[in-house]
């Protein structure tokens, strides 16, 4: 991989971004009700036409896009990523005519979004997913629960996952499936073990409308101020003008988006750490204690420099993998797992590390830290947990194919070498 600078074009971008987030974002989120969709917060995204940025990203522009955001509001940043993550099924897998219905309204902020995978018993285990879709006619019936669902239930629509070949998800093997997240507060991620490659087999994706018959939904109260819900579905009809992709292999769906996303949550995790970082660091060179200022004292500086080494450190991760994943490189999957991984535990030690330096006054409700305590949490577990994610990089390194893959690497280096002298 070569050594990865943004270019000033990018840096600037990134600082209109930091400015968007702080003056005109951040108002508005904090005029919302938290564990409800800000649809003005939302409108305001589709506005400044970011949400229609977001839908021609490639992974790393997300990934700045998602940095950015989160540095100066983290409610704006979430709120965009949840839009993508329910929307860009419908972009990556949908009809001519479901595109015509929902994008434009998506884009525009007039709709919300909404991805559906995670339920009550299927979380990083994919062969649990319990959702059935009952032939019913021309078409099936959707029963069963959703749970931990961004956005839910105040969702314009939903990406609802379910199982349309009930024999797949009770065949056992020995490989290593698929799963994943979907969203803030989930407790998904790509599964491993017995039958996870089979139970991934039979799954439908669905666009469901919020007003189908039988579909009712329940807000959860978290930890993040976010909207998280469960969703019941009593006999709720879909016909083949819902099906996202091939019936049966609604699993691609989840993992095309999700491989785009995953990036992008260790960069929203950078976001969080910056911000973090930056406090520290004013507040500890303008408070006096023992005579100086805290950055005086030794103890407090090299918790500072560990502080910015480690975010650096994460924001490389995570700016390689998505240049890794935009370059068609063979790595994506242990580059992305490593991202993640390092990004939202280096920001859970970072945001912490802040409120020491900071004391009692960074426990006050309202104040930045404590807003970032809360926040920071959740993407250590949604859309791939830390102990998923290391699953991950450790199946990746001792894959059989791990020397292909090494030879494949190199030569992918050395194409992007020679694209740049030809530069």
């Amino acid at each position: 991989m070569p050594v990865f600078s943004l270019d000033p074009e990018q840096n600037d971008w990134c600082a209109r971004l930091r400015a968007l987030a702080v003056e005109r974002l951040r108002p508005i989120a904090e005029k919302g009700e938290p564990g409800t969709v800000n649809r003005p917060l939302i409108a305001a995204l589709g506005e400044l036409g970011l949400l229609e940025r977001l839908f021609g990203a490639g992974a790393l522009e997300l990934c700045l896009l998602r940095e950015s955001l989160a540095q100066g509001c983290t409610e704006a940043e979430t709120a965009l990523a949840l839009q993508g993550l329910g929307a860009y099924p419908l972009v990556l897998a949908g009809t001519g005519g479901q595109r015509a219905r929902w994008l434009p309204e998506v884009r525009a902020g007039r709709a919300v979004a909404a991805f559906a995978l995670s339920e009550p018993g299927a979380g990083s285990d994919a062969a649990a997913l319990a959702l059935r879709a009952v032939p019913d006619g021309e078409g099936w019936l959707l029963t069963g629960e959703k749970r931990w669902i961004s956005n839910a239930p105040d969702a314009d629509f939903y990406t609802v996952f379910a199982r349309t070949d009930t024999g797949a998800g009770n065949r056992t093997g020995t490989g290593t499936g698929t799963g994943s997240g979907s969203g803030i507060g989930t407790s998904t991620g790509t599964g491993t073990g017995s039958g996870s490659r089979t139970g991934a087999r039979g799954v439908t994706a669905f666009l469901v409308p919020a007003d189908r018959p039988g579909l009712t939904g329940t807000p959860i109260e978290m930890l993040s101020p976010h909207p998280i819900g469960a969703l019941a579905f009593d006999a709720v009809p879909v016909t083949g003008d819902d099906v996202l992709g091939e019936v049966d292999h609604g699993f691609r769906v989840a993992m095309g988006t999700l491989n785009l996303f995953r990036p992008s949550v260790g960069a929203f995790a950078v976001g969080m750490a910056q911000a973090a970082l930056d406090a520290a660091l004013e507040h500890t060179a303008e408070r006096r204690a023992f005579g100086g200022p805290l950055s005086q004292l030794q103890s407090v500086a090299h918790q500072i420099a560990e502080m910015a080494t480690r975010t650096e450190a994460a924001r490389l991760l995570v700016y390689a993998a998505a240049t890794a994943y935009d370059t068609g490189a063979p790595d994506v999957p242990r580059r992305s797992a490593m991202a993640k991984l390092f990004a939202t535990e280096t920001a859970q030690y970072v945001v912490d590390a802040a409120v020491q330096l900071h004391g009692a006054r960074a426990l006050q409700r309202g104040h930045p830290l404590e807003h970032l305590y809360r926040e920071v949490r959740a993407p250590r577990i949604y859309e791939g947990a830390t102990e998923i994610q290391r699953t991950i990089i450790a199946r990746e390194l001792y894959s059989p194919s791990r020397q292909e893959q090494k030879e494949q690497e190199q030569q992918h280096e050395q194409e992007q070498l020679g694209r740049g002298r030809q530069r």
